[in-house]
């Protein structure tokens, strides 16, 4: 197709003007780059104006908004299938179960032929290598589970909702339990910590865990037994998900796309989220700084971005922050999906040099509010932003991305093209078919529940070994305390052995207080 012809059809195009062939010479990158549509002006395509992403930007993060029904989900698959094809690993969320068919090719009809015609696109049904996920196994995918001890208290208090001071108190628990040995591998383990610092042989305890009060340790308690009760045990445990699974290629070089099937939790919208963002922590802890690189590692994209921060805490905003911020040095994009910019926090917002506005909705006082801060958020444009998202129909949105020289390019109203792999959900037989013969089925399908906290602290104290005489004490039969017993045993000492030097004194913790791995 010429410069000077309508895709598809052979009608000549008219030159662009002036300030449309501004926009567009802001995306003439000569590197890499992914192709995300065609320039939108005066309310007509132009395939001869490309918009594009470049390549090495990517680790630079991102926003894909709007609202529902507008398109953002087919925004998602089209990025991905255009990483994974140039090597580079995707994870996807998928909350409402509907990209699972990027797995298989897509449907060669009209609506995609036209489309593709008008933003200049050669489609050719393609499916891309792709794992499918599910929290605890909760849902058609390989399990993901975490350890307590490896989530830390920062991210669990928000996901058991507990207040400021009561998260405070948490920490100081998991302290006590990484110094003690005590490894808290589910739910049982750190309830089993909590229930004995809370009963009278370790309530003395207490007095070493500067604040904690019995007051408040009962609170946390009682959180757990209720959390557990709604049936949350499944998502804490053994084998734990390495994130470096996340990073793999397939054979014939194509990034694998992770998708994380969440429709099985989706009324558990707090746990998911928050479990994305263990992952994000983990793949922090683990992967070491390469700087700037030609491509990512991963792209992550966090789905229903906003739940994240509802009601989350100074340290918790304040670390989601600084991952953001640092993460991009060890190749790691990281793409926040939600509705509008405002619900994400401006330190955040900050950081998401490349963006994919979708249509806006301005039916109510509120909605008219969140238009116009959604439009603060971008660079001076020519067009009348207002207008343009109110009036931007399924599958076109506002795009400005970082050039390749890390600047901000125009804001263009575009076209996207279609996405080439399937529009829509497997069935569910494919969906177990697919999670039976994965590489990753052998190592996590079968949850393992070996000695930790739990069966440590069940023991009586006639079980284990008898404690010498204490110095100044004249009673010879007085026993150590149960922590003492624990920490003294021949199984303990075995068990410390066995993980180097992490368990058996404080593990180091990091952002969130999650634990790094011990591999």
């Amino acid at each position: 197709m010429s410069a000077g012809e309508t895709a598809g059809t052979g009608d000549p195009l008219p030159p662009l003007p002036p300030a449309a062939a501004a926009i567009a010479s802001g995306y003439a990158f000569t590197g890499q780059a992914l192709d995300l549509g065609a320039l939108l002006w005066d309310g007509r395509c132009r395939p001869d104006a490309p918009v594009r992403i470049p390549l090495p930007v990517l680790n630079r993060h991102g926003l894909v908004a709007g609202a529902t029904g507008t398109g953002k989900t087919k925004t998602l698959q089209l990025i991905a299938e255009q990483l994974s094809a140039q090597g580079v690993p995707v994870f996807l969320a998928d909350v409402k179960g509907d990209l699972s068919g990027i797995a298989r090719p897509g449907q060669r009809d009209e609506r995609v032929l036209g489309r593709a015609g008008e933003v200049g696109q050669e489609w050719a049904a393609t499916g891309f290598p792709t794992e499918f996920l599910a929290l605890g196994g909760l849902g058609h995918g390989i399990p993901v589970r975490a350890t307590i001890t490896s989530f830390g208290p920062v991210l669990l208090a928000k996901v058991l909702q507990l207040n400021q001071t009561q998260e405070q108190s948490l920490g100081l628990i998991f302290h006590y339990a990484d110094t003690k040995g005590l490894e808290l591998i589910d739910l049982k383990d750190l309830r089993a910590v909590v229930a004995f610092l809370t009963s009278d042989e370790g309530r003395p305890e207490l007095k070493d865990i500067g604040g904690l009060s019995t007051a408040t340790a009962g609170v946390i308690l009682r959180s757990l037994t209720a959390f557990e009760a709604q049936g949350m045990a499944d998502f804490f445990g053994e084998p734990e998900f390495d994130t470096a699974d996340l990073l793999r290629t397939a054979p014939d070089g194509r990034g694998v796309i992770s998708v994380l099937e969440l429709p099985a939790v989706q009324d558990k919208p707090l746990l998911f989220s928050t479990f994305l963002m263990w992952l994000l922590a983990d793949l922090f802890h683990d992967l070491p700084e390469i700087g700037d690189a030609d491509k990512p590692k991963l792209v992550f994209f966090f789905d229903e971005a906003h739940l994240l921060f509802n009601d989350a805490s100074k340290a918790f905003l304040e670390s989601i922050t600084q991952t953001v911020r640092l993460i991009r040095s060890k190749g790691v994009g990281v793409f926040f999906v939600t509705q509008t910019p405002k619900d994400v926090p401006s330190d955040v917002l900050a950081q998401l040099g490349n963006r994919v506005q979708h249509a806006l909705r301005a039916f109510t006082p509120e909605d008219q509010k969140a238009l116009r801060a959604t439009v603060q958020t971008f660079p001076k444009s020519s067009y009348d932003l207002e207008e343009l998202l109110t009036g931007l129909g399924t599958g076109e949105a506002v795009v400005t991305v970082l050039s390749e020289r890390g600047a901000p390019t125009p804001v263009a109203a575009t076209r996207l093209r279609a996405p080439e792999s399937l529009m829509g959900p497997v069935d569910a037989a494919e969906l177990d078919d697919a999670v039976r013969t994965s590489a990753l089925h052998g190592r996590y399908a079968q949850a393992v529940d070996r000695e930790s906290a739990y069966e440590k602290l069940r023991r009586t104290p006639a079980a284990g070994p008898k404690a010498a005489p204490r110095a100044g004490k004249s009673s010879p039969e007085e026993e150590p305390s149960l922590v003492e017993q624990v920490v003294s045993s021949g199984m303990f000492r075995s068990l410390a052995r066995s993980v180097g030097t992490q368990l058996g004194r404080e593990i180091t913790r990091s952002l969130f207080g999650t634990a790094r791995r011990r591999r």
